[in-house]
Formats: structure tokens, sequence, C-alpha cells
């Protein structure tokens, strides 16, 4: 019977979607499910490695996010913002999500500063994003502009009106593990921004190994589900990147594999769907799995995430990560969530996590 969207849909008081980063990255929260026990418990991130065994390995994905968003002017004086997405013809032509869209027809044109960049719509794709050819007054890259002009693409949902924290949301809205020749990521991969070098080496004193990948993450991920079952969404595709390594010990693990985030289940998961054994090089594909109850897992024995907004992809993951194989996890996801309201856990990107052993 399919799933009615419904079904993940929940109430949140707004004052608990987090606007901020906690003040260290470890002092957020950590609420710990224990599936085995039914039980949850509350704790402080710094916690994390006295849930940590010798032998496992902490799976997390490395994109670093490209401050993306670029602001322009068109040359009759309206304002534009064009939201770098990737590479999409060699390093000039981008595609993009440009506001306002519908006023842009191809050919239009708009530029910033004093030409520090130029750009020309090329054409408009049937998804709703536009190519746009970009120059720039230098030759300089368009990677390294935007890490000169431009702003971290932050979810809608957390308000900035002018630029005074850009400089905290750079260094905050990235992993300490990012890999910044990586900077393919739209959205960072918010599990992980709870780590920290000292939490990273007092888990490797324990005996706890760490394996990379690359997910390129994109905006779809904070796309909610519209239609009127779980089913009939049409899931996002994102590419991603599985080096040799880390296949390897996905097959032949010594622990337990933690996943380090929705981004990086949804990796493991679709390469364990894609091969039987390790690759002999490093692989890259595009998953386009879309993982909700009753789903079953094949590389992820324990999962760290954040809490997720309502009808989203990501909290149907979670509830069929809570209880494999059946429905059961639904109503109990429900239960967990209304725990941290009641607590007043932080929602979202910048907010709080949750540990399911």
């Amino acid at each position: 019977m399919p799933l009615s969207t419904d079904l993940f849909d929940y109430d949140l008081p707004e004052r608990l979607i987090a606007q901020s980063p906690a003040t260290r990255r470890d002092a957020s929260r950590l609420l710990v499910v224990d599936r085995a026990a039914h039980t949850v418990s509350h704790h402080q991130f710094c916690d994390l490695p006295d849930f940590l065994n010798a032998g496992d390995t902490l799976f997390r994905n490395n994109a670093a996010v490209l401050p993306a968003r670029l602001r322009a002017v068109r040359p009759t004086g309206g304002q534009v913002e064009c939201l770098l997405l990737r590479p999409a013809d060699g390093e000039s032509v981008w595609r993009c999500l440009v506001r306002p869209g519908k006023r842009l027809p191809v050919g239009a044109t708009f530029a910033h500063g004093e030409g520090e960049f130029t750009g020309e719509i090329v054409a408009k794709e049937a998804e709703g994003s536009t190519l746009v050819r970009l120059t720039t007054r230098s030759g300089e890259g368009i990677v390294e502009l935007a890490n000169r002009l431009g702003s971290v693409p932050l979810p809608p949902y957390i308000q900035r009106d002018d630029e005074s924290r850009r400089d905290q949301d750079l260094s905050r809205y990235q992993t300490v593990y990012a890999d910044r020749g990586r900077q393919v990521a739209v959205a960072a991969p918010t599990a992980g921004l709870h780590f920290t070098p000292e939490l990273l080496a007092e888990s490797a004193r324990r005996g706890v190994d760490t394996a990379d990948v690359t997910l390129h993450v994109g905006l779809g991920t904070f796309r909610p589900i519209a239609s009127e079952t779980v089913e009939a969404h049409d899931i996002h595709r994102e590419l991603y990147e599985m080096p040799r390594a880390t296949a390897t010990r996905l097959f032949a693990p010594t622990g337990r594999r933690i996943a380090v985030g929705t981004t990086t289940v949804r990796t493991v998961e679709h390469f364990l769907r894609h091969h039987e054994r390790p690759t002999m090089e490093d692989f890259v594909g595009e998953a386009d799995i879309y993982i909700y109850p009753p789903a079953e897992f094949r590389g992820v024995d324990a999962l760290i995430t954040n809490f997720h907004q309502p009808r989203s992809t990501l909290l149907c993951l979670v509830s069929a990560f809570l209880s494999p194989g059946s429905t059961d996890g639904i109503e109990w996801l429900h239960e967990i969530y209304r725990e941290a309201i009641a607590h007043k856990y932080r929602f979202f990107s910048y907010g709080d996590a949750m540990l399911i052993l």
C-alpha cells in the first residue's frame, strides 16, 4: 500500500529552527537512539566517542561547499541572484538557478560591480535551471571568483538580511574535514558540522577509523515531497565518488559502519546496490536512490544525522533506518521528534544531532 506523504509531516515551533551554529561545533546536543533497547537518551556531541568502539569506521562525505550565491545587476538596474550549481560546458558556462528567472530571457545579461564578472543567459532548462555564460574581468576562474565574492548558499529557513555573518557562515557551514579541492556541494553535509579536530583525534585514539566518500550535494536535498504519496516523488540525482579504499572498508568492516549523514547513506547504499565486490579502482557514479520504509540497508550499521524538515525525503530515510524492513520506524520517528521538541533541541542544518545505534 502506498505511503501517504502526510505520515512524514509534523509541527515544529519556528523558534527551534537554528539560525546560527552552536558556539563550539561539538557543543551541540546529541540525542542517542538505541534501536535494540528501543530507548533514547540525551547527551552533548562531544560525548560521541563514548558510543564508539575500537574497529568502528566513520564513513563521511568530504565534499566542500562552494560560496556559490552571486549577486549582480541588470542593465536596467534590476537585481539578479545567480546560484552556481555545476559547470555545464568547460570553464565559462555553468548550470545555475537565477532569480528572477522568469524575467530573464535567453540573451539577457547582468554584471557585478565594475565588471568583476558578467553573465549571459544561454539557455533555459526544463527542470528550472539556467545555463549562464560567465566572464570575469581578469580571466579569474569561476570557482576562485565565487570564493572571493560569493555568499554561502544557506537553506531558505536560515535568514540572513545582510553579509555581516558571511565569515562565520564560510567557516561553520563547512566540515573540518572538507576537501577544499572538492568544492562540489551547494549544501553542506550537515551531520558532519559537529565534528572538531579534537573529537576526531579522540575517536582515533580509541581505535575508530574514518573513510571518505564525496557526494556532490545538490539543492534537491531540500526539495519537499509535493506528491500525495511518497512513492510518487521524483527523487533527485547526485554525482558521487567512491574511492577504492573506502569501498574495501565497506565490504570488509572490522566493526560497525557508521554513516555520518544522509548524503553518506545515499552514496554507500547506491554503491552497494550496484556492486557485489570492491571495485579495482576509484568509482564515479550518480546516486538516484530513494530510501523510504520498509527499505533494508546493506552498508550502514549506525547513523549520525541532524533533525530534518517535515515532508522531506531525508525524514523518509531516517524512519526507514529506525526499523529496517518495516514501516514501524515512522511512528517511532514521530515519538523521537516529539521528545526532541519537548527538550528544545535545535533543528535543521545548524541544529543538533541524533545518533541511531
